[in-house]
């Protein structure tokens, strides 16, 4: 097939499979570890669930050679992706380096819970330009009530020092939130905190997951399961936020922004809200039109059709039989991607807010609209109401955009009206 026409192609690596050290309690990934379907030739039982070098080689080759443009993006994930040693990721950069001198421009980010950052990690990073992703979910009583160690201990301050270090290097970072039960009702104190520790690009998600017990030992729902054993509606897990939470908290996030940050702090759902409100390709999967052709790879070759998606009935196989290429653009993944949009109830598409919403995650379509018809948003009503709050903001500042002016100037006309 011509890549040069094609969607751009993503996949998010997990070089250490689940495996973490710490025991988030909203977690919906730990429990994922057993579901891969092979096993890696060169490990041994006491050596579970990590990359291998054979597969890291043609896990590299296959999406370099993958992407329609010479700009190639690594994601590097977990689990906690930092288990894996450093002599991993210099073996990354090593085997990503012909590519380099091929004239492709590579860059590589890494997700962590920040908890083993040190001196070698972080100078690594600084001297190899990696971007670094922080979880952290504001202040150390909002980040401690659920982002526990293994053992059960607060994690908070090992993550801060881990963000000291990579500010003391000068690598570049951003925070990744979730949102919370706990932290929902405090907009305006978890976005002061963010800007205190010096945080310019700020990325959050609302925890939305329902309990199911399996026979195999998850205790989470998939997407497509609605009901337990007994056909009683599955309850929400005690973290999740609600709809009122969420469009509370996005509305106090964004008027603490919007009057004060505009241009100075990135805070990715606004702007992706800004780019829809302009006709222009949003940054984030959720709110785009379709669910792009970005997959998830688990540590032994394992491929899924989106990280939220990780079940036996989304794997689309492994790139020892099948090349990233063959599984991301076929007919079953473009199936897929096209759901999103083919599956909008009737409530959604007649929605004044459509073009800016596209029903968020599918993930989260798991209630039912007014008249009856499954597939409405658990977290609409919550976006509605963020929608309906901005919307004389995303004007004016699309405004300046169409002359050629800076969206910023936002903040003076809050000052003046």
């Amino acid at each position: 097939m011509d890549l040069s026409l094609s969607p751009p192609l993503y996949v998010m690596a997990k070089p250490a499979g689940a495996a973490c050290n710490l025991r988030c309690r909203y977690c919906y990934y730990l429990e994922k570890a057993h579901l891969t379907t092979s096993k890696p030739h060169n490990l041994t039982t006491s050596q579970p669930h990590t990359m291998s070098d054979e597969l890291l080689r043609l896990f590299i080759q296959q999406y370099v050679e993958a992407q329609p443009q010479p700009n190639v993006l690594f994601t590097w994930h977990g689990g906690e992706p930092l288990l894996r040693p450093l002599a991993f990721y210099r073996r990354v950069v090593e085997l990503q380096a012909p590519y380099l001198r091929q004239g492709y421009h590579i860059d590589n980010c890494l997700q962590t819970n920040g908890t083993l950052l040190d001196d070698e990690w972080c100078r690594f990073f600084a001297e190899q330009g990696w971007l670094v992703g922080i979880s952290i979910d504001g202040t150390e009583a909002m980040h401690d009530a659920y982002r526990l160690s293994a053992g059960g201990q607060p994690t908070w301050r090992q993550v801060m020092h881990g963000i000291e270090l990579l500010q003391q290097y000068g690598v570049e970072w951003n925070a990744m939130a979730v949102v919370h039960h706990q932290n929902a009702d405090h907009p305006e104190e978890f976005y002061r905190f963010m800007r205190s520790i010096g945080c310019q690009y700020l990325q959050f998600a609302p925890i939305v997951e329902r309990s199911l017990a399996h026979p195999d030992g998850r205790h989470l729902a998939s997407p497509d399961e609605f009901t337990d054993t007994e056909g009683r509606p599955l309850s929400m897990t005690p973290e999740s936020v609600t709809p009122q939470q969420w469009g509370a908290f996005l509305c106090r996030l964004f008027d603490e922004w919007v009057h004060h940050d505009v241009g100075e702090v990135f805070v990715e759902l606004f702007d992706c809200t800004l780019a829809n409100w302009c006709g222009i390709a949003p940054g984030i999967c959720t709110l785009a039109e379709e669910c792009s052709h970005g997959g998830v790879m688990e540590w032994n070759g394992d491929l899924y059709s989106c990280d939220h998606y990780v079940f036996p009935q989304y794997h689309l196989g492994n790139i020892r039989q099948h090349t990233l290429t063959e599984m991301l653009y076929s007919p079953r993944q473009e199936q897929f991607c096209r759901r999103k949009h083919e599956t909008l109830p009737h409530q959604c598409q007649d929605c004044r807010w459509l073009h800016v919403c596209h029903g968020e995650c599918p993930k989260n379509r798991i209630l039912r609209t007014t008249d009856g018809e499954p597939g409405l948003n658990y977290l609409c009503e919550g976006y509605r109401q963020f929608f309906a709050h901005v919307a004389p903001y995303m004007d004016f500042m699309k405004a300046e955009l169409e002359a050629g002016r800076a969206p910023a100037n936002v903040m003076n006309w809050c000052q003046s009206s």
